[in-house]
């Protein structure tokens, strides 16, 4: 049991339990109507008792907000109306001391129009900060895939001050930096080691592929794009031996692979947006066949390394991967009415409306994503059911603030009726934490009894994957390591299923309930039915 312990110690993030928020909009401690950091402070202890190791920071920096926080005028610093960095120290501490890692978003392929090097860069071709930009005399043909279709026309933006275009991938307002230039690379560095020298553990760094595109610069003269994160990763390595970098990289397992690097010397953690996306897919069929066929196809990878896998995260449900077809089953059973679809590919709705908030089926889909190999990752409010906010334009519609109760403001801020507040809520505040708390049965309650059970389940962070059974709606699979083994079985469909599993052991424990089972039996399943064994 010793190696156990040790392997999962050190490799923390092998089977963590992380969670999303966006300080923004998880609870406003001062009544002015925008969440912030001593707010957050004074809920650790809920994330603490929900079973939260990991707790992911969406961005806290200066900025304005062009991109809900992703356009950053200064990374060495807190938006005001989050606090300060003071205020930041504490939350640090308060979270460290319940037993809570933190990372940050690393939002570094581009920075704000309204940033300090970018003001300089505008002032012409030998002003300090020019060359961390990417600029072209003449206007170049646009890549293919804008990332915001319908809102932006380009990726190119004339500035009249510099009398040049500059690249931009996301908003005009956010110029994407040239980390093909050495100086980039060394601020880059330094931002990271800021905020560990702080005291967060790692950072989810946005948008991976469009950050090293552009280390092969306009001439296409840098060769090894994956350079800039092989440097990273070991230069934060050195300044803290448990820094985590997670990747959102959305593309094929044959390509999102590379992201790891040889041995894990890239990033430590990936987002699965393939397991994602077909798990959808599965889920629209009622048919374990396209989630089975993904899941036998998934790569090995480094034995440091891990999957992300989530079922919804802060931007828009990407189904992106799918095909034409395949997107169109998805939109048809989940999202029909094109309001809620977003940039051709995907949804902006969380999964209770998806699911018509039939809390069977709600159970089921996490059941599934928390048995699936790799490390769960939640968005604040998935654990009582929260739903979005479609009057919030866009892929934010899903970024509402939290809900903590049926008053004012749904207990998120203590300001007037009717005054603003950095997001609106939706009218229906039935979803939330005060009464959720008070119901034993309640989706909140079910939700920490089973990430206490997942972290009582190393075989799913570190164990071999093996599908058992997928036929017709019914998917079950194993994951074995270290001569121990979890099984779990799930009825993806509206009707009652049964199967036997051929297992080489005396007895089924249930995980989740108390129905052992001979491994001889058959194994009924509900509707949406699930059941989580381990083997003895």
């Amino acid at each position: 049991m010793t190696g156990k312990r040790t392997a999962t110690s050190d490799l923390w993030w092998k089977n963590a339990v992380v969670y999303c928020l966006d300080v923004q909009t998880f609870f406003d401690s001062d009544g002015d109507g925008c969440g912030d950091l001593v707010g957050l402070t004074e809920r650790i202890d809920y994330l603490a008792g929900l079973g939260v190791t990991c707790l992911w920071l969406m961005p806290c920096y200066p900025s304005p907000e062009r991109d809900d926080g992703y356009d950053i005028s200064d990374f060495y610093s807190v938006e005001d109306r989050l606090g300060t960095l003071g205020d930041f120290a504490e939350m640090l501490r308060t979270a460290q001391d319940r037993g809570i890692r933190v990372i940050v978003d690393l939002v570094v392929n581009h920075t704000s129009h309204r940033h300090r090097w970018f003001s300089s860069a505008r002032k012409g071709r030998d002003a300090p900060f020019h060359d961390y930009y990417v600029w072209q005399d003449e206007k170049p043909e646009d890549k293919e895939d804008l990332v915001f279709p319908g809102e932006e026309k380009s990726n190119w933006a004339w500035d009249d001050d510099a009398k040049q275009w500059y690249f931009h991938r996301f908003y005009a307002e956010q110029p994407d930096l040239n980390t093909a230039n050495p100086a980039v690379r060394d601020e880059i560095a330094k931002i990271g080691a800021f905020w560990l020298a702080l005291g967060v553990v790692g950072y989810r760094i946005d948008a991976v592929p469009f950050l090293i595109e552009e280390v092969d610069g306009p001439e296409g003269e840098h060769k090894d794009p994956h350079s800039l994160l092989r440097e990273l990763s070991g230069f934060l390595t050195r300044r803290r031996g448990d820094a985590v970098l997670l990747g959102e990289v959305n593309l094929p397992y044959d390509k999102s692979v590379e992201f790891f690097g040889d041995a894990g010397n890239e990033l430590n953690m990936m987002f699965n947006f393939p397991l994602n996306q077909f798990m959808f897919l599965a889920l629209a069929r009622q048919d374990a066949a396209p989630l089975a066929e993904l899941l036998e196809s998934m790569p090995e990878i480094p034995s440091e390394c891990q999957w992300a896998n989530f079922v919804r995260n802060h931007d828009e449900l990407s189904l992106d991967k799918l095909s034409d077809e395949e997107r169109e089953e998805v939109f048809n059973a989940f999202g029909p009415d094109e309001s809620v679809q977003i940039y051709g590919r995907g949804l902006r709705l969380r999964l209770p409306t998806m699911l018509d908030h039939d809390e069977r089926r709600i159970r089921l889909v996490y059941s599934l994503m928390f048995s699936m190999p790799g490390t769960p990752t939640l968005f604040y409010g998935e654990e009582i059911g929260m739903s979005e906010n479609l009057d919030i334009p866009g892929r934010l519609s899903s970024r509402s603030p939290m809900q903590w109760s049926t008053g004012t403001h749904a207990g998120f801020s203590t300001a007037p009726d009717g005054a603003r507040l950095s997001r609106p809520l939706p009218d229906d505040h039935s979803a939330n934490v005060a009464e959720q708390r008070r119901d034993p049965h309640s989706l909140l309650n079910w939700m920490e009894r089973l990430i206490r059970r997942r972290k009582e389940c190393p075989e799913l962070g570190w164990g071999k994957l093996s599908v058992l059974h997928a036929k017709g709606a019914v998917l079950a699979h194993r994951c074995d390591w270290d001569g121990s083994s979890v099984v779990a079985v799930h009825n993806l469909g509206a009707e009652p299923a049964a199967l036997t599993l051929s297992l080489d052991c005396t007895r089924l424990t249930d995980l989740l309930g108390t129905d052992d089972h001979d491994p001889a039996e058959e194994i009924a399943l509900d509707p949406y039915g699930f059941r989580w064994f381990r083997p003895s």
